[in-house]
């Protein structure tokens, strides 16, 4: 990709758990590696700071707000923040190199829609049965 190219913002959520294998003494090296890692990314502008989400949540639908969230472990979202790259492809491999990969976290990068969501526009909410028309 060019050097050239426009700098895009992706979302970036870390999900799972760790590895129940692994010993509080792993995940806090992994922890400690992370955060030297996230710092100098912030500092070089490469990562904009996100935040750990907290435990606690609701589920909010059109019928009721309940406890929640509802996911399966793997789906858990542990926290999130905002890579700065050239393409989609950069992100992903800026992620590939997360400490906290080897101790059983798994990184979800999504480029930002900057657009407006409009009803006539394919998006992740449009039903699948509109989508193949």
């Amino acid at each position: 990709m060019s050097e050239n190219a426009t700098l895009q913002e992706f979302l970036v959520l870390s999900r799972g758990q760790w590895d129940a294998d692994k010993s509080s003494e792993e995940i806090q090296a992994a922890i400690d590696a992370f955060y030297a890692w996230y710092d100098q990314l912030v500092a070089e502008g490469r990562v904009r700071r996100g935040h750990r989400l907290a435990r606690a949540g609701k589920m909010v639908t059109r019928q009721r707000i309940a406890d929640g969230p509802f996911a399966e472990t793997k789906e858990l979202i542990g926290g999130y923040w905002i890579v700065v790259a050239r393409s989609l492809e950069e992100a992903a491999e800026l992620m590939s190199h997360n400490p906290t990969l080897a101790c059983g976290l798994a990184f979800e990068v999504r480029p930002i829609e900057l657009q407006r969501a409009s009803a006539y526009v394919l998006s992740n909410e449009t039903p699948d049965a509109k989508r193949h028309r």
